[in-house]
């Protein structure tokens, strides 16, 4: 008789791959609250842009990212219809000290910055343009 190790170990990792997708794809794109401390502030001289004068939506992308250009497109033009907003993109592969310091896993990740750039929310993955509007509008009450 064989040993039924091997087997019991691969129905135990595809068991959890099984339930880590579905778990992994609720939570992708959700905009949560950003960080503390000096991690939560990106000022211009980092993001090499000027801060817009109501709110920034920051997006970190790599050249190999799927969903990247079409997050872009809905920042932008969110960006685009509302005053006081600009968007900035940032390559992650080459901005690996903000990738480090706001621990940043995966792409897209989006922030979106008060006027002070202080982070209110940020998402790891495709965010919802619903969720982009309310965040942006959280960021720019005083």
């Amino acid at each position: 008789m064989s040993d039924p190790t091997g087997l019991i170990v691969a129905v135990a990792v595809l068991a959890a791959a099984t339930a880590f997708g579905p778990a992994r794809a609720r939570s992708g794109g959700r905009l949560r609250t950003g960080g503390r401390g000096d991690a939560s502030r990106l000022l211009p001289a980092e993001l090499g842009a000027a801060l817009g004068e109501r709110a920034t939506l920051v997006q970190f992308s790599t050249s190999r990212c799927a969903a990247c250009p079409g997050t872009r497109r809905l920042l932008a033009d969110v960006a685009a219809v509302t005053p006081g907003v600009r968007l900035v993109e940032i390559d992650a592969e080459t901005r690996l000290d903000l990738v480090r310091r706001l621990d940043v896993m995966r792409t897209p990740t989006v922030f979106v910055l008060d006027r002070t750039g202080r982070v209110v929310r940020r998402a790891s993955g495709a965010p919802a343009r619903a969720d982009v509007v309310a965040a942006v509008q959280l960021a720019t009450t005083d």
